[in-house]
């Protein structure tokens, strides 16, 4: 099982796909209802109107920290038009998560989703950082591998 989570781990780094991960298509309007560490919960749904930037990072992975800030920057200056989940996809202990997330603080929910156990209606990230830009109707508006950032964003979203 480790041996296992260490290949994963490795593809995810190297953007090569494990030939035991099936792409299935993402439907045109995906859900995702998450419990959040701060004890919350996130539904995509429930965020129509707004943008929606759904970010999938480690706590291993050197990018994508690297980009929590922009992404959290980005969520503060445009409140109410664009929100954002940060899903870790991670095997680290819930407590060494949330020890992590008190030295990286972000302005929007963090949830831990098991390698082995990715979102129903999201494909498998083949890479870190993987991000999805949801738009304000509910459809995948931009699929990024590799770091976003607040000009990649606005580019997508149309705001500046």
């Amino acid at each position: 099982m480790m041996f296992r989570k260490l290949i994963s781990a490795l593809a995810l780094v190297s953007g090569i796909g494990l030939a035991s991960t099936a792409m299935a298509a993402m439907p045109a309007h995906p859900q995702l209802k998450l419990a959040t560490l701060d004890g919350h919960g996130f539904d995509l749904e429930a965020q129509r109107g707004r943008w929606v930037i759904v970010n999938f990072w480690a706590t291993w992975c050197v990018p994508c920290i690297a980009e929590m800030p922009a992404i959290s920057a980005y969520v503060k200056a445009h409140a109410g038009k664009v929100s954002a989940i940060g899903v870790a996809y991670d095997d680290t202990e819930l407590a060494d998560l949330k020890a992590f997330m008190l030295k990286h603080p972000l302005a929007y929910p963090v949830a831990r989703v098991p390698m082995d156990q990715p979102p129903h209606d999201f494909d498998q990230p083949q890479g870190l950082p993987t991000t999805w830009l949801i738009a304000p109707d509910g459809t995948v508006a931009k699929h990024f591998v590799g770091p976003v950032t607040a000009a990649s964003l606005a580019a997508a979203t149309g705001l500046k």
